[in-house]
């Protein structure tokens, strides 16, 4: 396949996800919705309730790295949803039926995913900043989004993964449920993950939203328990592991 033609490919692709997206109004609000509700409601609550260790109260800045990165991985796993859709739809076989290799389609995919993805959680970066919350530098922005990119790619990466093996919207959201909270709620997104227990360290750090979140926390708020440089190295893996994953069964889907 000319490289003329892989490009135009991938570009397709990301345009049909944009004109999709910018048509769901209700998926917007929704993506927003969830984020703001924990960073403004449970914030406040946790100011409120808890002292963190040492005196003074919790900081709800705190939790803003986590929900940006809350928000990127639901964003980025509904993505696989559009598989489903164009399937059912029948616009996935004709595209496939087309002389165009099927992983620069699935990488089309995979680039407007995770363009929706970091499209809401610079949104929720936005909010965030406008109640309040500090961010260290300009340049320390620039390279949250960049781990946005990093984190989104792989978990768009799984959704397509998930989606090419499942035939079904019922099917899809069901492990889509049973997979975000458990990442979430282990991710250290709303505590710390210093003085765990040892079998909770052992899932926190198995968890590739925790490397996300900590990557975040960093370069948004100056300070994180794993090293950045393990964390970038840990999203970086896990990124190129599961958009290769995600190519390489989405190859093999039947239609």
């Amino acid at each position: 396949m000319n490289p003329g033609r892989a490009a135009q490919t991938v570009y397709t692709m990301w345009l049909r996800e944009m004109i999709r997206f910018s048509r769901s109004k209700s998926r917007i609000i929704g993506a927003l919705v969830t984020p703001l509700f924990f960073l403004i409601i449970l914030g406040t609550g946790f100011s409120s309730a808890f002292q963190v260790r040492g005196g003074g109260t919790f900081d709800k800045s705190y939790l803003a790295p986590g929900l940006i990165g809350m928000s990127v991985l639901f964003a980025s796993l509904m993505g696989g949803v559009s598989i489903i859709w164009d399937r059912e739809f029948g616009f996935l076989k004709e595209i496939l039926i087309a002389p165009v290799s099927r992983f620069f389609v699935s990488l089309g995919k995979a680039i407007g995913g995770v363009t929706t993805a970091m499209i809401q959680g610079i949104l929720i970066m936005i909010i965030a900043r406008l109640i309040g919350v500090q961010y260290v530098s300009f340049w320390g922005v620039l390279a949250g989004i960049c781990v946005m990119f990093i984190s989104g790619i792989g978990f768009i990466g799984l959704g397509i993964a998930i989606a090419s093996k499942i035939e079904s919207h019922e099917g899809f959201q069901m492990v889509m449920s049973f997979l975000t909270m458990p990442l979430v709620l282990l991710s250290g997104a709303f505590f710390p993950i210093t003085n765990l227990p040892g079998w909770l360290k052992i899932l926190v750090y198995a968890n590739p939203l925790t490397y996300g979140v900590e990557a975040l926390r960093y370069f948004l708020l100056g300070k994180s328990t794993i090293s950045i440089w393990l964390s970038i190295a840990v999203l970086v893996i896990f990124s190129i592991a599961m958009i290769s994953l995600g190519g390489k069964l989405f190859g093999k889907m039947r239609v």
